[in-house]
Protein backbone atom coordinates (compact mmCIF):
# COMPACT_ATOMS: atom_id res chain seq x y z
CA UNK A 1 0.00 0.00 0.00
CA UNK A 2 0.99 3.77 -0.90
CA UNK A 3 1.30 6.08 2.40
CA UNK A 4 1.83 9.62 3.08
CA UNK A 5 0.51 9.74 6.68
CA UNK A 6 3.45 9.18 9.76
CA UNK A 7 0.29 7.45 11.48
CA UNK A 8 0.06 4.34 8.76
CA UNK A 9 1.35 1.95 11.19
CA UNK A 10 -1.32 2.36 13.98
CA UNK A 11 -2.64 -1.17 14.50
CA UNK A 12 -6.00 -1.75 12.82
CA UNK A 13 -9.27 -1.42 14.89
CA UNK A 14 -11.03 -5.01 15.82
CA UNK A 15 -13.11 -6.57 12.77
CA UNK A 16 -16.44 -6.28 14.84
CA UNK A 17 -16.47 -2.07 13.83
CA UNK A 18 -16.62 -3.22 10.17
CA UNK A 19 -19.30 -5.40 10.30
CA UNK A 20 -22.48 -2.66 10.03
CA UNK A 21 -20.40 -2.32 6.53
CA UNK A 22 -20.41 -5.71 5.57
CA UNK A 23 -23.64 -6.52 6.80
CA UNK A 24 -25.16 -3.42 3.80
CA UNK A 25 -22.96 -4.58 1.23
CA UNK A 26 -24.30 -7.89 1.86
CA UNK A 27 -27.65 -6.38 1.45
CA UNK A 28 -26.18 -4.60 -1.78
CA UNK A 29 -25.74 -7.84 -3.04
CA UNK A 30 -28.75 -9.52 -2.13
CA UNK A 31 -30.70 -7.08 -4.21
CA UNK A 32 -28.85 -6.96 -7.28
CA UNK A 33 -27.98 -10.80 -7.76
CA UNK A 34 -31.96 -11.60 -8.63
CA UNK A 35 -31.48 -8.76 -11.72
CA UNK A 36 -30.43 -9.32 -15.02
CA UNK A 37 -27.51 -6.90 -15.13
CA UNK A 38 -26.91 -3.94 -16.77
CA UNK A 39 -24.91 -0.89 -17.35
CA UNK A 40 -27.75 0.98 -15.72
CA UNK A 41 -28.39 -1.85 -12.78
CA UNK A 42 -24.40 -1.58 -11.87
CA UNK A 43 -24.40 1.98 -11.82
CA UNK A 44 -27.13 1.38 -9.25
CA UNK A 45 -25.51 -0.56 -7.18
CA UNK A 46 -22.45 1.35 -7.14
CA UNK A 47 -23.89 4.29 -6.09
CA UNK A 48 -25.28 2.33 -3.51
CA UNK A 49 -21.92 0.99 -2.49
CA UNK A 50 -20.34 4.76 -2.68
CA UNK A 51 -23.60 6.21 -0.68
CA UNK A 52 -22.70 3.37 1.96
CA UNK A 53 -19.16 4.34 2.03
CA UNK A 54 -19.69 8.22 2.42
CA UNK A 55 -22.51 7.23 5.71
CA UNK A 56 -19.64 4.76 7.06
CA UNK A 57 -16.30 6.65 6.54
CA UNK A 58 -15.38 9.61 8.98
CA UNK A 59 -14.58 13.04 7.29
CA UNK A 60 -15.89 11.61 3.46
CA UNK A 61 -17.60 14.28 1.22
CA UNK A 62 -17.68 12.14 -1.48
CA UNK A 63 -17.24 8.72 -2.94
CA UNK A 64 -17.59 6.75 -6.24
CA UNK A 65 -16.11 4.33 -8.87
CA UNK A 66 -13.68 4.58 -11.87
CA UNK A 67 -14.22 2.05 -14.66
CA UNK A 68 -11.15 1.66 -16.82
CA UNK A 69 -11.75 -0.95 -19.29
CA UNK A 70 -10.64 -0.77 -23.36
CA UNK A 71 -13.18 1.62 -24.26
CA UNK A 72 -12.60 4.23 -21.86
CA UNK A 73 -12.47 5.82 -18.28
CA UNK A 74 -15.56 6.65 -16.40
CA UNK A 75 -16.84 7.07 -13.52
CA UNK A 76 -20.04 5.51 -12.02
CA UNK A 77 -22.00 6.03 -8.96
CA UNK A 78 -20.53 8.76 -7.65
CA UNK A 79 -22.27 10.89 -4.60
CA UNK A 80 -21.88 14.36 -6.00
CA UNK A 81 -20.44 16.71 -8.54
CA UNK A 82 -16.90 17.01 -6.75
CA UNK A 83 -16.32 13.62 -7.15
CA UNK A 84 -17.20 13.67 -10.94
CA UNK A 85 -14.73 17.17 -11.53
CA UNK A 86 -11.91 15.44 -9.48
CA UNK A 87 -12.35 12.05 -11.32
CA UNK A 88 -12.75 13.65 -14.65
CA UNK A 89 -9.39 15.90 -14.06
CA UNK A 90 -7.83 12.59 -13.39
CA UNK A 91 -9.03 11.06 -16.71
CA UNK A 92 -7.99 14.14 -18.54
CA UNK A 93 -4.33 14.76 -17.64
CA UNK A 94 -3.36 10.76 -17.21
CA UNK A 95 -2.83 10.74 -13.26
CA UNK A 96 -3.96 10.59 -10.11
CA UNK A 97 -4.75 7.85 -7.28
CA UNK A 98 -7.81 5.98 -9.08
CA UNK A 99 -5.78 5.48 -11.93
CA UNK A 100 -2.31 4.79 -9.83
CA UNK A 101 -4.59 1.92 -7.83
CA UNK A 102 -5.72 0.36 -10.93
CA UNK A 103 -2.61 0.44 -12.68
CA UNK A 104 -0.80 -0.64 -9.41
CA UNK A 105 -3.82 -3.22 -8.24
CA UNK A 106 -2.65 -1.70 -4.55
CA UNK A 107 -4.74 0.93 -1.99
CA UNK A 108 -3.50 4.30 -2.70
CA UNK A 109 -3.78 7.13 -0.01
CA UNK A 110 -3.18 10.91 -0.30
CA UNK A 111 -3.24 12.39 2.91
CA UNK A 112 -2.43 15.79 2.04
CA UNK A 113 -3.49 17.29 -1.42
CA UNK A 114 -1.60 20.54 -1.06
CA UNK A 115 1.79 18.28 0.12
CA UNK A 116 1.72 15.33 -2.58
CA UNK A 117 4.23 15.46 -5.40
CA UNK A 118 2.97 12.24 -6.67
CA UNK A 119 0.66 13.20 -8.89
CA UNK A 120 1.66 17.05 -9.33
CA UNK A 121 -0.91 18.50 -12.09
CA UNK A 122 -3.90 16.65 -10.59
CA UNK A 123 -3.44 17.98 -7.19
CA UNK A 124 -3.14 21.31 -8.12
CA UNK A 125 -5.88 20.94 -10.49
CA UNK A 126 -8.09 19.04 -7.33
CA UNK A 127 -7.53 22.17 -4.98
CA UNK A 128 -9.95 24.37 -6.00
CA UNK A 129 -12.71 21.74 -5.56
CA UNK A 130 -12.03 22.27 -1.69
CA UNK A 131 -10.48 18.48 -1.56
CA UNK A 132 -7.61 17.89 1.24
CA UNK A 133 -7.41 14.18 1.25
CA UNK A 134 -8.21 11.60 -0.91
CA UNK A 135 -8.03 7.35 -1.07
CA UNK A 136 -8.53 4.62 -4.02
CA UNK A 137 -8.58 0.73 -3.70
CA UNK A 138 -8.34 -1.26 -7.04
CA UNK A 139 -11.21 -3.27 -8.36
CA UNK A 140 -9.78 -6.49 -9.03
CA UNK A 141 -11.75 -9.45 -9.99
CA UNK A 142 -9.47 -13.09 -10.91
CA UNK A 143 -6.79 -11.12 -13.15
CA UNK A 144 -8.53 -8.26 -13.99
CA UNK A 145 -7.99 -4.53 -12.28
CA UNK A 146 -11.54 -3.43 -13.62
CA UNK A 147 -10.63 0.38 -12.22
CA UNK A 148 -11.03 2.15 -8.45
CA UNK A 149 -13.33 2.47 -5.45
CA UNK A 150 -12.27 6.06 -3.82
CA UNK A 151 -13.23 8.71 -1.37
CA UNK A 152 -12.51 12.16 -0.86
CA UNK A 153 -12.60 14.45 2.02
CA UNK A 154 -11.90 18.27 2.74
CA UNK A 155 -9.48 18.21 5.46
CA UNK A 156 -6.03 17.00 5.02
CA UNK A 157 -5.06 13.63 7.01
CA UNK A 158 -8.69 12.15 7.40
CA UNK A 159 -8.23 8.75 6.39
CA UNK A 160 -6.69 6.08 8.05
CA UNK A 161 -6.19 2.25 8.81
CA UNK A 162 -9.61 1.71 9.91
CA UNK A 163 -10.58 3.61 6.69
CA UNK A 164 -7.94 1.41 4.48
CA UNK A 165 -10.18 -1.55 5.49
CA UNK A 166 -13.57 -0.31 4.99
CA UNK A 167 -12.74 0.85 1.41
CA UNK A 168 -10.83 -2.35 0.53
CA UNK A 169 -14.08 -4.55 1.43
CA UNK A 170 -16.44 -2.22 -0.29
CA UNK A 171 -13.78 -2.54 -3.74
CA UNK A 172 -14.33 -6.36 -3.34
CA UNK A 173 -17.89 -6.07 -4.07
CA UNK A 174 -18.21 -3.20 -6.55
CA UNK A 175 -15.19 -5.35 -8.29
CA UNK A 176 -18.03 -8.28 -8.32
CA UNK A 177 -20.65 -6.70 -9.48
CA UNK A 178 -18.39 -4.36 -12.31
CA UNK A 179 -16.79 -7.92 -13.38
CA UNK A 180 -20.52 -9.70 -14.17
CA UNK A 181 -21.58 -7.20 -16.03
CA UNK A 182 -18.36 -6.98 -18.03
CA UNK A 183 -18.93 -10.59 -18.29
CA UNK A 184 -22.09 -10.37 -19.42
CA UNK A 185 -21.49 -7.65 -22.11
CA UNK A 186 -19.09 -9.60 -23.71
CA UNK A 187 -21.17 -12.73 -23.79
CA UNK A 188 -24.10 -10.81 -25.43
CA UNK A 189 -21.55 -8.91 -27.95
CA UNK A 190 -19.94 -12.50 -28.98
CA UNK A 191 -23.96 -13.67 -29.44
CA UNK A 192 -24.74 -10.78 -31.12
CA UNK A 193 -21.65 -11.54 -33.56
CA UNK A 194 -22.27 -15.10 -34.21
CA UNK A 195 -25.57 -14.56 -35.27
CA UNK A 196 -24.91 -11.77 -37.53
CA UNK A 197 -22.13 -14.21 -39.21
CA UNK A 198 -24.52 -16.92 -39.36
CA UNK A 199 -27.21 -14.55 -41.36
CA UNK A 200 -24.87 -13.34 -43.40
CA UNK A 201 -23.61 -16.72 -44.51
CA UNK A 202 -26.89 -17.67 -44.89
CA UNK A 203 -27.90 -14.93 -47.04
CA UNK A 204 -24.71 -14.85 -49.26
CA UNK A 205 -25.21 -18.63 -49.63
CA UNK A 206 -29.09 -17.80 -50.92
CA UNK A 207 -27.76 -15.48 -53.34
CA UNK A 208 -25.14 -17.85 -55.17
CA UNK A 209 -27.89 -20.42 -55.28
CA UNK A 210 -29.55 -17.76 -57.44
CA UNK A 211 -27.09 -16.74 -59.73
CA UNK A 212 -26.09 -20.50 -60.21
CA UNK A 213 -29.76 -21.20 -61.16
CA UNK A 214 -30.37 -18.41 -63.25
CA UNK A 215 -26.91 -18.08 -65.24
CA UNK A 216 -25.86 -21.96 -65.37
CA UNK A 217 -22.78 -21.29 -62.78
CA UNK A 218 -20.94 -23.01 -60.72
CA UNK A 219 -20.62 -21.77 -56.93
CA UNK A 220 -17.31 -19.92 -57.42
CA UNK A 221 -18.70 -18.35 -60.44
CA UNK A 222 -21.69 -17.18 -58.81
CA UNK A 223 -19.70 -15.65 -55.68
CA UNK A 224 -17.29 -14.17 -58.25
CA UNK A 225 -19.88 -12.05 -59.65
CA UNK A 226 -21.12 -11.25 -56.11
CA UNK A 227 -17.77 -9.87 -55.55
CA UNK A 228 -17.81 -8.00 -58.75
CA UNK A 229 -21.12 -6.40 -58.13
CA UNK A 230 -20.09 -5.38 -54.54
CA UNK A 231 -16.79 -3.37 -56.12
CA UNK A 232 -18.56 -2.31 -59.52
CA UNK A 233 -21.58 -0.24 -57.39
CA UNK A 234 -19.57 0.05 -54.22
CA UNK A 235 -21.92 -1.75 -51.68
CA UNK A 236 -20.83 -4.39 -49.12
CA UNK A 237 -21.28 -8.03 -50.45
CA UNK A 238 -24.16 -8.58 -47.79
CA UNK A 239 -25.75 -5.52 -49.59
CA UNK A 240 -25.47 -7.29 -53.00
CA UNK A 241 -26.60 -10.49 -52.11
CA UNK A 242 -29.66 -9.39 -50.20
CA UNK A 243 -30.62 -7.43 -53.76
CA UNK A 244 -30.15 -10.56 -55.74
CA UNK A 245 -32.23 -13.18 -53.54
CA UNK A 246 -35.05 -9.96 -53.05
CA UNK A 247 -34.70 -10.24 -57.07
CA UNK A 248 -35.16 -13.70 -57.32
CA UNK A 249 -38.22 -13.43 -54.57
CA UNK A 250 -39.83 -10.48 -56.99
CA UNK A 251 -39.67 -12.95 -59.50
CA UNK A 252 -41.68 -15.77 -58.00
CA UNK A 253 -44.61 -12.88 -57.82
Amino acid sequence: MLHNSPGADRPAPSPGRDLPLADELSAVAARVAGLLLSEETVATALGLVSSLLLDTVPGAVGAGVSIVDERDRRSSGSTDARVQQADALQYELDEGPCLAATAGRQLVRVDDLTTDRRWPRWTAAVRPLGLGAAMSAPLVAGDASLGALKVYAEQPGTFDVSTERRLTMASAQAAILVANVQTRERARQLSTGLRQAVRTRDLVSTAKGVLMARHGVPEDVAFGILVSRSDEERRSLVDVARAVSDSAVRRRR
